[in-house]
């Protein structure tokens, strides 16, 4: 009780916690943003640094190194501090995007990135978990809500203003907009936030950790360097294919071992969660796919510029947008969700194929058409795995799933980046080599310099620069046919997918893990983040406190309840603290105070109002009568069986019954 009250009163109010959440919603945007601003200035990049066979690495490396270190980010700060850890995390983003703007070759762009990225990873998860430090109960699903709203604006505006930025400046400047917010973001959060003390112990798991980012990084580099850089039967790609089975065999061998394990292997004997997961892949594989090589498209063969390279790509984020907020809003009022995926897997199959039949000819609107069906198809599918996931497995298992199922949509924009560029090189080269032989070259001209430098293109005769560019937009066609039959393999695997009454609790959607966010919360957190976001949506506070009354068989006005509980939660306390705390004057609140006395359920004393045993019992009562109500909400995961769920119940009715919210709405009406 006491560790409640000193976290209550700690937390920012006002002014303060407007500053807070600011600095805290710069810094997510940082790391959203760089998920997608990089891809419409990539065209220039190569141009600049040359390393077209490595471009995909700019994305995936960004991606690989966020996605492995969220949940040892998450952990470490749990442990150590969120504030301290925040600030770190920061601080190796803003070096990261420091030294990306200074890269002088692809190598060192790519080596950048993934410092970026680890910083990154750091910001994604632990701005969630402050906001659980800052923000009383009842308004954190609002407030969550928004960071979440922050991906989906991210999403739309990454490559417009990554497109803007080279236009305008440099592509150098897509990193280096990071220094100065950053720089606001650390200050702010170094002088405003005040760091809980609460300290939560791990087993951290570094070496599964380990074990995956080295497995993965061998299947990408397996993916990226076969049949371009080595041969597929080279003792290279050989040597990768075996050393990605083994760390998958030590990885597993690990996970086993593990107190506390990244990704549980059990969750694989789930259904639902295994073909989650391996749709979210997919998801993943087409989308990230898709945002690396339009902008190429589109730079090099349709020849706009990186700004209406953006403005051309809004109308996919959009309809990612529109399909993943709307199909949320469907499933918390129908409780079905399995129809989703089943129709959003073979429309972003059929988009693909339509933008594997673009070319230089196509116009402005049947591209935008495309593209939007293909933002359209992903947003239907995202928003269900999460849901389908939360809803099936057991509590224990819910942050680790929750994580485990956008880990491999993270994952699987890794492989598809690579997949995509890897063919895309293999087919530009052998379109550059099959007009060589045709004789279709200018004399002594070596077609892999328009390889390692788009732009040079521009500086040959029209009939010339014709044929480069239906060599790029061939080699862009190919990359979006072979992006088909993975579509149609999880639009095969979601009639799989089984469709169980939906939970309360999934009610509660999360727009940042259905846009992209990275996850990492504990499934206490998990179902803390839920929880809010439904008490946000309970009637009226009068409405509430006369109902908890008739359920707990406590004859009392709502304004009473609440001061009663407020007292009990916040005392000793002044009566003309309990009156701003309920926005009303003392005069105003004195009837309720007087009538509380008088009962024999509080006391005037030197150090201000205080509840007797009698008004502690009443109180207690109004606790258990919120729990129970709570609890409803977790069908299937019996609080009675967990005493981690069962502390949560208890803890969010104490902090929500007496909070200064509800005080004010009971007031009002006064």
């Amino acid at each position: 009780m006491a560790a409640d009250k000193a976290h209550v009163e700690s937390m920012p109010r006002g002014r303060e916690l407007a500053v807070i959440l600011g600095a805290l919603m710069l810094s997510i945007l940082l790391a959203a943003l760089d998920q997608t601003i990089v891809s419409t200035a990539l065209p220039t990049i190569v141009s600049d640094l040359g390393g077209l066979n490595h471009l995909s690495w700019v994305v995936t490396a960004y991606l690989l190194a966020s996605t492995a270190s969220t949940p040892l980010w998450g952990k470490l700060g749990d442990q150590y501090g969120r504030k301290r850890l925040f600030q770190l995390s920061i601080v190796i983003f803003l070096v990261g995007s420091a030294l990306c703007g200074q890269a002088g070759d692809m190598a060192q762009l790519i080596t950048f990135r993934a410092v970026q990225g680890l910083g990154g990873g750091g910001l994604m998860v632990l701005v969630v978990a402050i906001v659980g430090d800052v923000v009383p109960p009842r308004e954190r699903g609002r407030y969550q809500g928004l960071f979440g709203g922050v991906f989906g604006v991210s999403s739309v505006c990454g490559p417009l203003l990554g497109g803007w930025f080279v236009d305008n400046l440099s592509w150098r400047w897509v990193f280096y907009i990071n220094i100065p917010i950053g720089l606001v973001a650390l200050v702010v959060i170094a002088v405003a936030l005040r760091a809980p003390a609460e300290r939560h112990r791990h087993r951290i798991d570094y070496l599964g950790t380990l074990l995956i980012v080295g497995w993965s990084v061998a299947l990408v580099l397996l993916a990226t360097w076969g049949g371009t850089t080595y041969a597929w039967g080279s003792a290279t790609i050989v040597g990768l294919a075996v050393g990605a089975l083994a760390l998958i065999a030590l990885w597993a061998l690990a996970e086993r071992r593990a107190a506390e394990p990244v990704l549980p292997l059990h969750l694989f004997a789930e259904s639902v969660f295994s073909l989650s997961a391996a749709i979210s892949f997919v998801v993943g594989f087409a989308m990230f796919g898709a945002l690396t090589f339009l902008p190429i498209f589109l730079q090099i063969v349709h020849g706009v510029s990186p700004t209406l390279s953006g403005v051309h790509l809004l109308p996919m984020m959009l309809g990612l947008l529109v399909a993943s907020i709307g199909s949320g809003q469907i499933i918390s009022r129908t409780g079905r969700y399995r129809v989703f995926p089943i129709v959003g897997t073979p429309i972003t199959a059929v988009a693909l194929w339509l933008l594997s039949r673009v070319s230089e000819t196509s116009s402005t609107l049947s591209m935008s058409l495309r593209f939007a069906l293909l933002g359209f198809g992903l947003g239907l599918v995202m928003q269900v795995l999460v849901i389908a996931v939360q809803n099936k497995v057991d509590y224990r298992d819910l942050g680790a799933a929750t994580s485990g199922v956008t880990f491999f949509r993270q994952i699987g924009g890794s492989f598809g980046v690579a997949v995509f560029g890897s063919v895309f090189s293999n087919r530009l080269a052998a379109n550059m080599a099959d007009l060589a032989r045709r004789g279709e070259l200018p004399p002594g001209f070596d077609p892999r310099a328009v390889q390692g430098n788009p732009h040079l293109i521009d500086r040959f005769p029209p009939a010339v620069r014709g044929h480069f560019l239906h060599a790029y937009s061939d080699a862009i066609q190919r990359v979006f046919l072979w992006a088909v039959p993975v579509a149609l393999v999880a639009f095969v695997l979601t009639w799989f997918l089984r469709e169980f009454p939906l939970r309360s609790t999934s009610q509660a959607p999360d727009l940042g893990e259905s846009v992209g966010g990275a996850s990492a919360r504990g499934s206490r957190e998990e179902i803390e983040r839920a929880l809010s976001d439904l008490m946000r949506r309970d009637p009226s506070a009068r409405e509430l406190y006369g109902r908890l009354g008739r359920l707990a068989g406590v004859d009392m006005s709502p304004g009473g309840m609440w001061a009663l509980c407020s007292i009990v939660h916040n005392g000793p306390i002044a009566s003309a603290d309990l009156a701003h705390r309920a926005g009303v004057t003392v005069e105003q609140g004195r009837p309720f105070v007087d009538r509380l006395v008088e009962d024999g359920y509080v006391e005037r004393g030197a150090d201000g109002l205080a509840a007797t045993p009698a008004g502690r019992a009443v109180a207690e009562r109004l606790v258990e009568t919120r729990a129970r109500g709570l609890a409803r909400h977790l069908d299937g995961w019996a609080p009675e069986e967990n005493p981690e769920l069962a502390a949560l119940l208890d803890e969010l009715s104490r902090q929500t019954l007496g909070d200064d919210t509800a005080g004010r709405q009971v007031h009002a009406a006064d």
